[in-house]
């Protein structure tokens, strides 16, 4: 797992170059939202368990079918496997946040994630329905901790979603 300063400095020594006006710009970047960033993290690990529960309750209330009988959240268990991959999605999505870099999840997360879904029967479109709710929870939790939202807080998630959502993985 790297932070967005080991990712770029990193980048820069395997072509041997210093670092340019981009990488500055970067670095400023990362700097100026670190404080927003540690804050929304706090925000998200004081109000986890409410988040995923909210989410949970709010995918359910979208996508009823996945609780029904013979849908992918029916029974106990599968109910509490959804909840605990997403309790998953917004921990890992924490660990971006104050690492400014999402390397984390595709190290952690995403590697492999799509086709052991794939290979379980798990539906991927519900998962990342899911994340987006998940997104938009977090938002509004940082919004009332006082911190402005800014595209750094998008980042984790939409990376998620995206790298789920590829069809040529």
């Amino acid at each position: 797992m790297r932070d967005a300063v080991t990712s770029l400095i990193k980048n820069y020594d395997i072509v041997g170059r210093y670092l340019d006006r981009d990488a500055m710009d970067s670095l400023k970047s990362y700097f100026a939202t670190g404080t927003a960033r540690v804050q929304a993290a706090e925000a998200i690990n004081s109000n986890a368990a409410s988040l995923v529960k909210q989410a949970g309750k709010k995918l359910f209330d979208e996508l009823p079918e996945l609780i029904r009988p013979s849908g992918n959240a029916y029974t106990t268990r599968r109910y509490a496997a959804c909840l605990r991959d997403m309790d998953y999605y917004l921990r890992y999505a924490s660990y971006a946040l104050v690492a400014g870099n999402t390397d984390v999840l595709d190290e952690r997360v995403l590697q492999g994630l799509r086709e052991t879904y794939n290979s379980l029967g798990v539906p991927i479109g519900p998962t990342v329905i899911g994340i987006s709710i998940l997104k938009e929870l977090v938002k509004e939790q940082v919004s009332q901790a006082g911190v402005e939202p800014g595209p750094w807080l998008d980042r984790p998630f939409d990376h998620m979603a995206r790298e789920l959502s590829e069809t040529d993985v």
